[in-house]
């Protein structure tokens, strides 16, 4: 069928991709110990991490929810994308030529990608637009903020002409009118006339994680244009303004090494932050932030519980001093249980934002703004107690009131005491007094509700094979491990002592399954989709599970992996011979020599041949 990619071209795409690449654009990773990597899941909240990657095997296995698969799976969640664009994106990246069946040409899998295409070659327009006359607005408006051409390109600011510019020259380039009001470039009039979304405007480009284009950002430079000071992308496939950040692309590999997020409040803000030496700075687009944006930030982070508090790492907002950033700080604050990590809040003295604060005072005064950030619950108990007159016995008392549950609401034991004494001595009140009414407002421990930050119990659980609900024996735990070292390590256990490996008796009926399945697939043993395979041949229930196996951590350091390997597929290998000496040793008790001197000679050969296969094997 013309348009399908060819097998071959799919399988080699895979194995050319190293799949803790693709997941550490989306995850934080960590080493988890013998080749495996762990970190937040993507698809499910979480306080620890229960997401498992193996590179070796090209695989990934939440062992909280049960989400598992290879890279393309992993695309097609993530990205919303179909089996076939994974494959592109992946080839694409790696820079391979993909072949499809009878030389037909790529199918048309929908309009993700033309549209994620279109706001590229939008984005290149906007960018070369800069330098025109009719942008002189623009470059002004960046110049008297400090931005130099420099930090333009950086960033990819460009600049939207007026008098559909835009629409013409895409579709110049071939897209369609529909293809460009679905990506949110033009609009379309109640009398059919369609319209550039953007003119006349300085033009920031909005990008995912990867680095894809997805949406745009454009400032009102005009006194004739009557929209609003800042106008972004509509909802389209590809953007969704809850879940994007600004700047994130730049940010992302800062924000996981240094384990620290700096949240501002626009484009120029992470423009100021990043140029002035805070590049883990990013920015929402157009909406608060919110719950979707922190499973982001999560991820990335590497935010998981931990009982150091000073190693969760760093979240850091910062809000102008006027009304609309206040009710931003308390929008936050109410989203501050999600967080493992600490959270700060950063406001400049005379009330800056951070790109006003580095034109006015420089580079090193937004840094000093974001090491002197005070922590979240200070700040909030201090804008309450700002709302009272502490002169008064009254005054004091309705602020402890009002104050009181801030204090209730820190997780840290030791935290709370802290806010505890502080309140006293900020109201002037004896700590016993403060303490009692804090207590108060925690009330009695309540019944533990169902959290969806906890790890989900996997569907697999419900009566499907699945990894934890094997038993915990020392013979299912040798069956368990050979076979993960089958399928992690396959060269490492050779295909030698892997035939004989998986020529042994199981005890354990489900292991039994993926034995078999291994012992039908092991001229594949060292291809790059031998747990594919696998995973194809056992029944359907069965599949998680071979999932579970082939990304589970394995408790040895790499360069002892090999030993690892060839010595728990022996001690299988053996275990099976030990087995069959004790029964024929059996066998030649209940045989009379005199009687069938033959059968008992056989016997005796078999105990030889038995026992040197045991020297054997513990002298390979």
């Amino acid at each position: 069928m013309a348009g399908l990619i060819r097998r071959s071209d799919i399988d080699e795409v895979r194995s050319r991709t190293n799949i803790a690449d693709i997941v550490g654009d989306y995850v934080s990773l960590k080493s988890a110990g013998g080749g495996s990597m762990k970190g937040l899941c993507p698809f499910h909240e979480e306080r620890s991490p229960s997401f498992h990657v193996r590179p070796q095997v090209g695989f990934y296995h939440c062992f909280g929810c049960g989400e598992g698969g290879d890279v393309f799976t992993f695309l097609q969640k993530m990205d919303h994308v179909s089996f076939a664009e994974a494959v592109e994106r992946m080839a694409a990246r790696i820079g391979f030529e993909l072949h499809y069946e009878d030389g037909g040409a790529a199918p048309d899998h929908g309009n993700r990608a033309r549209i994620l295409a279109a706001n590229k070659a939008a984005e290149d327009f906007f960018i070369a637009q800069l330098t025109t006359p009719e942008a002189e607005p623009g470059r002004q408006f960046l110049g008297q903020r400090g931005f130099d051409p420099a930090a333009a390109q950086r960033f990819g600011v460009g600049f939207a002409p007026r008098g559909g510019a835009l629409g013409r020259h895409l579709r110049s380039l071939g897209y369609t009118e529909e293809e460009l009001i679905t990506a949110g470039l033009i609009g379309k009039g109640d009398r059919g006339d369609v319209y550039d979304r953007f003119r006349g405007r300085l033009i920031w480009p909005i990008r995912d994680v990867t680095g894809q284009t997805v949406g745009f950002g454009a400032r009102k430079l005009l006194d004739d244009d009557q929209g609003p000071k800042y106008l972004n992308t509509p909802e389209t496939p590809v953007y969704h303004k809850s879940q994007v950040l600004y700047g994130l692309d730049l940010a992302k590999r800062d924000i996981a090494r240094g384990k620290q997020v700096v949240v501002v409040e626009g484009y120029t803000d992470v423009m100021a932050c990043h140029l002035a030496g805070i590049t883990t700075a990013v920015a929402t687009c157009g909406t608060a932030f919110g719950v979707d944006h922190i499973k982001i930030v999560r991820r990335i982070i590497g935010d998981v519980e931990n009982s150091d508090t000073s190693g969760t790492g760093e979240v850091i907002f910062t809000f102008d001093p006027d009304e609309a950033g206040q009710k931003a700080a308390s929008r936050a604050f109410a989203e501050e249980q999600r967080f493992a990590a600490q959270t700060f809040v950063a406001v400049a003295p005379d009330g800056l934002d951070p790109c006003d604060l580095r034109l006015e005072k420089g580079d090193d005064a937004v840094r000093r703004l974001i090491r002197t950030r005070k922590p979240m619950f200070e700040f909030m108990v201090r804008r309450v107690l700002a709302g009272y007159d502490l002169e008064t016995v009254e005054g004091r008392v309705a602020a402890l009131r009002a104050s009181a549950p801030v204090v209730a609401g820190i997780r840290d034991q030791a935290l709370s005491i802290g806010y505890v004494r502080n309140l006293a001595g900020w109201l002037g009140m004896d700590p016993g007094e403060v303490q009692r009414a804090v207590a108060a407002q925690r009330g009695p421990a309540p019944a533990r509700p169902t959290d969806s930050r906890e790890p989900m119990t996997p569907p697999e659980q419900a009566g499907a094979p699945n990894l934890m609900s094997l038993p915990t024996d020392p013979t299912t735990r040798l069956e368990r491990d050979a076979i993960m070292a089958l399928l992690q390590y396959p060269t490492q256990v050779g295909p030698d002592l892997a035939q004989r490996a998986v020529g042994v008796s199981f005890s354990d009926g489900t292991l039994s399954v993926v034995r078999d399945a291994i012992a039908t697939t092991i001229e594949h043993l060292e291809s790059s989709d031998w747990v594919a395979r696998v995973a194809a041949e056992v029944p359907a229930p069965y599949s998680t599970l071979v999932t579970q196996l082939s990304v589970a951590p394995i408790p040895e350091r790499p360069e002892l992996m090999a030993t690892y390997c060839r010595g728990v597929a022996s001690a299988l290998i053996d275990r099976d011979l030990l087995r069959q000496k004790r029964e024929l040793l059996g066998t030649m008790q209940r045989t009379d020599a005199a009687a069938d001197p033959e059968r008992y000679a056989q016997v005796q050969r078999d105990l030889v041949r038995v026992e040197a296969e045991r020297r054997a094997l513990r002298e390979e």
